[in-house]
């Protein structure tokens, strides 16, 4: 039985459904003020369908984009909550612009020249790169294969 759209999620689903732990729910709920999902009796969190859309687009922002919490906030202050919640649904119209302060990897990744690599591997590249569970497993394969090359070496 699954629930409707405008169903009340509670926090492990909506943890689910974003791939983050719920305890990071529970700090960007302590670091960013607009995020307030409603209360139960019991002091239970549960999240409207306005809250996971909100919280997805902070993901992005957060994990995509490579804003930090005070850039997610002065966003939110400045472009207002439609815009973040915009973010997680990719709108064109809506896509948020690269953040003041790049993280390092960000720069270094920049540094590589793609071009020579059809449209198709480029955007298949991204979409990998976005992707947690993907880079987890290109990480693991890069450390295999550096600890091959110097048990041969």
């Amino acid at each position: 039985m699954t629930k409707g759209e405008k169903a009340f999620r509670t926090i492990g689903e909506v943890a689910a459904a974003l791939d983050v732990p719920q305890h990071v729910l529970r700090f960007w709920e302590a670091r960013i003020g607009e995020v307030r999902p409603l209360r139960t009796k019991q002091g239970q969190r549960r999240y409207r369908p306005e809250d996971v859309e909100l919280l997805g687009g902070i993901r992005v922002l957060l994990h995509v984009h490579g804003y930090s919490i005070r850039g997610v906030r002065r966003l939110l202050r400045d472009k207002g909550i439609t815009h973040v919640r915009a973010a997680a649904g990719g709108a064109a119209s809506a896509r948020p612009e690269a953040p003041s302060e790049a993280p390092q990897a960000a720069v270094d990744a920049q540094t590589f020249d793609l071009n020579h690599l059809s449209a198709g591997a480029r955007a298949a590249l991204v979409s990998a790169l976005t992707d947690r569970a993907t880079c987890r497993r290109l990480a693991a394969v890069a450390i295999q294969l550096t600890n091959d090359m110097e048990i041969a070496a």
